[in-house]
């Protein structure tokens, strides 16, 4: 959808004028940005929105998919579709709004500099939204250091301690967090994300022509498949599902900062809609399908354990590049945000100094060394992704864009006519919808965590415990 096509909206036409300026203004200084870095080395305003689909696809087609035939193992095949299609919806709506935000605001660099606005400029706010910002990118990175353990130790047969194959990981993934741009990363972020779509493709195939599950017995029988939750199902599973699905559609943490070096701005919603239109089909037909012929039995997250290990092996073996691309990803976006705060009116910023490059890579170095400490830690899949869904997607996938929405529209414009109110009510819904879930996730991803250690699934914290599937 474009701005002209909301504005045309009758109960929008009193502020068409208004809109109009704020996107001519945004222009200007979108021009004015690219003026200004057009003599650098360095120029961050580069990305076309071919390119911006590009990061999205591998910021979205990424390893949680494969948590997806958990989810619906856990909540059924009907509950899981309707659950991963309402979700996407509501991100697709609150993205399109952050989108407008950032075009009436296009001195917007991140995510922070949003959270300063919607607080009426508090200093405080900025820096809490800097401080969970970077939690939740460095959350997101130490999630690949756990897989990234998980895929050596499977594809060696646990030949290694897990925590030098998690090691192994962090370093690599090191090394391909130092380029400066997302203009850079952009190529990079296509090969990751087609490989990963192989990756969740051979996964559907293998599924479909294996004899058995891996772990088949005749007495747990073949694969049972449920449209609704089987009796028993808990809260705590119940709602660890629902946060699993909503951790792999909910990234708009990192949208202000794709759109602050996009060439024409304008253009992101180009990259939005293919971007969600592909995210639906591919993660509901995964859940769906690897389901079906998974079953509630065997089911396993992520769902490459539920493969025989052949299987396994090679598919696994396609998602190793977003394995190691997407939390380089996350890392560069952090290195951004604090290199841009330590350099913001400086010749470092946007040349190549000695001492620019050193201080990015000792940044870089941080999170990633912060990321293994975290994997170590918490080193369960599933229990990460519920605990990050948690803390930060309330906040970030509805809290933020809600508060955003009241700012675009301010006092009586609120109520100005029934879709412009009826909207309104959707977004106090949203608000109201993301501190439950941050509360009600909380709470659960802490009792997952600690029933999973009493289980001892994979030994204690910094354990050399194999955790391959």
């Amino acid at each position: 959808m474009s701005c002209e096509d909301v504005k045309s909206r009758p109960e929008d036409l009193a502020q068409t004028e208004d809109s109009k300026f704020a996107l001519d203004s945004s222009s200007a200084s979108v021009a004015a940005q690219i003026a200004h870095e057009e003599n650098h080395p360095i120029r961050y305003r580069s990305c076309s929105w071919q390119k911006t689909t590009a990061l999205l696809m591998s910021e979205y087609i990424c390893l949680a998919i494969l948590s997806f035939p958990w989810s619906f193992s856990v909540l059924g095949m009907v509950p899981g579709v309707i659950v991963t299609i309402s979700v996407a919806a509501s991100v697709q709506y609150t993205s399109y709004i952050l989108w407008k935000f950032c075009m009436k605001h296009p001195e917007v660099r991140d995510v922070c500099d949003i959270g300063r606005i919607i607080f009426g400029g508090s200093d405080l706010a900025y820096n809490l939204t800097g401080l969970m910002f970077i939690l939740n990118n460095t959350f997101i990175q130490a999630l690949h250091c756990i897989v990234g353990a998980k895929y050596l130790n499977t594809i060696t047969n646990s030949s290694e301690c897990t925590i030098v194959f998690s090691a192994i990981i962090t370093i690599i993934c090191f090394v391909f967090s130092l380029p400066r741009t997302l203009n850079q990363l952009g190529g990079m972020g296509t090969f990751s994300a087609v490989t990963m779509g192989l990756a969740v493709l051979l996964a559907l195939i293998f599924s479909g022509i294996q004899s058995e599950p891996a772990g088949f017995t005749a007495a747990l029988g073949a694969p049972i498949v449920t449209s609704t939750p089987v009796p028993g199902t808990t809260f705590v599973l119940g709602m660890s599902a629902f946060l699993n699905i909503s951790y792999t559609l909910i990234g708009q943490i990192t949208l202000p900062s794709f759109i602050a070096e996009m060439k024409e701005p304008r253009d992101f919603p180009k990259a939005l809609a293919a971007v969600t239109i592909c995210e639906v089909v591919v993660f509901t037909l995964c859940g769906a399908i690897m389901y079906h012929f998974v079953g509630n039995q065997y089911m396993t997250s992520p769902a490459f354990g539920s493969l025989q290990p052949t299987y396994k092996k090679i598919a696994f073996s396609f998602a190793l590049p977003t394995i190691v691309y997407l939390g380089s990803l996350y890392s560069s976006v952090t290195a951004r945000f604090l290199f841009f705060r330590i350099f913001a009116k400086s010749e470092h910023r946007y040349t190549n100094t000695f001492k620019g490059w050193f201080v990015w890579s000792g940044i870089i170095a941080a999170t990633w060394v912060l990321a293994f400490i975290i994997a170590e830690i918490i080193p369960f899949f599933s229990d990460m992704l519920s605990l990050m869904s948690s803390l930060f997607d309330g906040w970030f996938g509805f809290i933020y864009w809600g508060m955003c929405y009241l700012i675009l529209y301010p006092g009586s414009e609120r109520w100005n006519g029934t879709w412009r109110s009826a909207e309104t009510l959707l977004n106090y819904f949203l608000m109201l919808f993301g501190l439950y879930m941050t509360v009600a996730g909380t709470y659960v991803s802490v009792e997952s965590i600690i029933q999973s250690y009493q289980a001892s699934e994979v030994g204690g914290v910094f354990t050399c415990v194999s955790n391959g599937l």
